[in-house]
Parts: structure tokens; C-alpha cells; sequence
């Protein structure tokens, strides 16, 4: 059994599961950036279904429905002045404002305030920030974290019940404070990058992709919150290590090669050294340099080309989740003395 109902368990398994704190608070965010399509619909379709469910008196599971980025999303571009997603630092959400001021950088600050302030006790419990991408990567996790559990588990779930879709969880190894996307604004948070989906293009099976996995992110919510247990897992953690550019013309600046034929649509394929990377345009194969065995990913990603990224490549592991559950009421009663005690030490 993978999950079970805490009734049903013995007292030694509810006493080895990691206790954690209710998630009261969820947002699911789509529009971060404006031409991906397939969250700002989503938004706009359950913010929908939120008011049927009003007018029928129903009380579903209360979730924040926010469209990040309304100018873009407004005019079908990824940003306007700057990519809302990289305006979450600490620096950037506590620095002087003035009338020359990005519209995203106020933004983000508007958005803070909302589902925040990030790392505060007050931020919202559990952030899911729905994005697009142009490269072959199936469905997405991406946190900064390899050890949130809450996470953790919800990707695990997501793969048991949509086991169609290609899943990876992709782990950037970056501090809090440095921590930049709208996701990393609550206790716990993860984007949802779903491809190929080209941008200002909305596709059925990707859209579809994007609904069921945050259906069903919601009812582990709804189970966790209940009392579920969830027994550990084992799961395979992507780390991100480095970017890689394209070739370029040393006097111009400019692309002087595209990704190679053989890597395209290949994200999450082992590259080895030595295997093909680029092609120019005078037809040269130039192969990986590396020296390790790395997995790429956002291979030729649309977006990125702004950013001098032609590839990610990442770093495998399987890390050990252990067994979760929701705290008991004298486990939460007891936590601000556990932590006072501590602080005290």
C-alpha cells in the first residue's frame, strides 16, 4: 500500500511518519508568464468553476486562484518591462521603488504582499505556479528543494495517477533569499512546467495534462489534510548544474549554431561526452565536452534564447522520502515551545 488512512494504522506507523503542519492555505498561480497559455486558461476555467460552486452553496477546498502577470497575459507576452519569474529575490522584493520602476518588479511586490510575505509565517502554505514550456519535458516539477516532503510526495502522487505522462522532479540548488520564482513565496512551492506547448499557443492534451495533475495535487491536499499517511518513497531528483549557450561569433555576439538533430526532443536523455550537441549552420557537428554523463533538459527551450541558455543539464540522484502525515493538534500546540526552546539553546 502506498497510503493509507491514519484509522487504520498501526501506532508504530503514525509514529514513524514525519508530522507536518496542515496546508490551510493553497494558490495556484497561472499568467507568470503571459503567452503560456495553458495556466492562464486553467485560472480563468476553475476561477470559473469557483463561482458555480458558490452559487451552489458548495464549500469545496478554499484555493487561491491568481493570474500572475494580467498586462502580459492581457497582451499575450511573456513579460512587459521585465520576466516577473525572476523578480522573487529578497533583494528585489525589499528594495527602493520609483516611478521608473518595472511594472513586473511592482508586481511581484503586489503578489508578495498577497500570498507572502515570502518566508514569513503568514505566506500562503503551498504555492503551484502552472508554466509552459517549447521543449519535450512531459510534466515538471521544479523547486529549490530536494528535501521538501510536501513536494516530494505530491510529485510521487501525481506519477502514480497519471502514469502516461513522463514526469521528472528538477531541483534548483539555490538559498532562500536568492530564490527567485513566484513559487518560492510559500511555506512550501513548485512550478509546473508542462511541453512541448508553443508559446501564445494553447494544446488540448497538454492543457488537459496541466488540469488533471493540479486535480489531483488537490486532492492529495484534501488526503493529507484528512489524515492520510503517506508511506515513503523513493524518487528520482534532477539537479540542475549548469547552463549551456549556444556557439556564438566571438566579433558579433551572434548564434552561429542551432541544437543538434540528435539531442532535440531528447531533454532527460543521457548525454555523454562526446555525443553530439550543436550543428552550425555550415553544417559542423560539435560534440559535448564534458566530463561526466549529464542529463539535459530545456533543450532549445524558446524562451531562453534572451537568456544565452540553449540546454540545462542536471545531475541524477534517488533521494529517500520517509512517510508523512498531518500533525496532531498536540504535536502543533507543542511546536512554538519546541521552538522557543531551541532558540533559547
Amino acid at each position: 500500500m502506498v497510503l493509507g488512512v491514519a484509522a487504520k494504522m498501526s501506532q508504530m506507523e503514525v509514529d514513524k511518519a514525519v508530522g507536518l503542519p496542515r496546508l490551510s492555505r493553497v494558490a495556484v498561480c497561472g499568467g507568470t508568464h503571459g503567452n503560456e497559455l495553458s495556466g492562464v486558461y486553467l485560472v480563468r476555467e476553475l476561477l470559473k468553476e469557483e463561482k458555480e460552486e458558490e452559487e451552489k452553496e458548495q464549500k469545496p477546498l478554499s484555493v487561491m486562484l491568481v493570474l500572475s502577470n494580467p498586462w502580459a497575459v492581457q497582451q499575450c507576452r511573456r513579460y512587459i518591462s521585465t520576466d516577473l519569474n525572476r523578480c522573487f529575490t529578497h533583494a528585489m522584493l525589499n528594495g527602493p521603488a520609483s516611478d521608473t520602476t518595472p511594472y513586473e518588479l511592482l508586481r511581484s511586490r503586489q503578489l508578495n504582499a498577497l500570498l507572502g510575505p515570502k518566508g514569513s509565517p503568514e505566506a500562503v502554505d503551498l504555492i503551484c505556479d502552472l508554466h509552459n514550456t517549447t521543449a519535450n519535458m512531459g510534466l515538471c516539477f521544479i523547486t529549490y528543494s530536494d528535501h521538501d516532503w510536501i513536494c516530494l510526495h505530491i510529485f510521487k502522487y501525481l506519477q502514480r495517477q497519471m502514469p502516461d505522462i513522463p514526469m521528472r522532479y528538477i531541483h534548483f540548488d539555490v538559498s532562500n533569499k536568492e530564490s527567485y520564482s513566484l513559487d518560492s513565496v510559500g511555506k512550501h512551492g513548485f512550478a509546473m512546467e508542462i511541453g512541448p506547448q508553443p508559446h501564445g499557443v494553447v494544446r488540448s492534451n497538454i492543457y488537459t495534462a496541466m488540469k488533471s495533475g493540479v486535480q489531483h495535487m488537490l486532492d492529495w491536499v484534501r488526503l493529507f489534510n484528512s489524515g492520510t499517511i503517506f508511506d515513503g518513497e523513493y524518487v528520482d531528483v534532477f539537479t540542475m548544474v549548469k547552463h549551456i549557450d549556444y556557439p556564438r561569433d566571438r566579433e558579433t555576439g551572434n548564434i552561429i549554431a542551432a541544437v543538434h538533430p540528435w539531442l532535440q526532443d531528447r531533454d532527460f536523455c543521457l548525454l555523454h561526452p562526446e555525443d553530439p550537441l550543436f550543428q552550425t549552420f555550415s553544417g559542423e557537428t560539435l560534440k559535448y565536452k564534458g566530463k561526466e554523463p549529464l542529463y539535459p533538459f530545456f533543450v532549445n527551450e524558446c524562451a531562453y534564447y534572451e537568456k544565452s541558455i540553449a540546454l540545462s543539464l542536471a545531475r541524477k540522484r534517488c533521494v529517500m522520502v520517509p512517510p508523512i502525515r498531518v500533525q496532531t493538534d498536540e504535536e502543533r500546540q507543542a511546536q512554538p515551545q519546541e521552538l522557543a526552546s531551541e532558540e533559547e539553546e
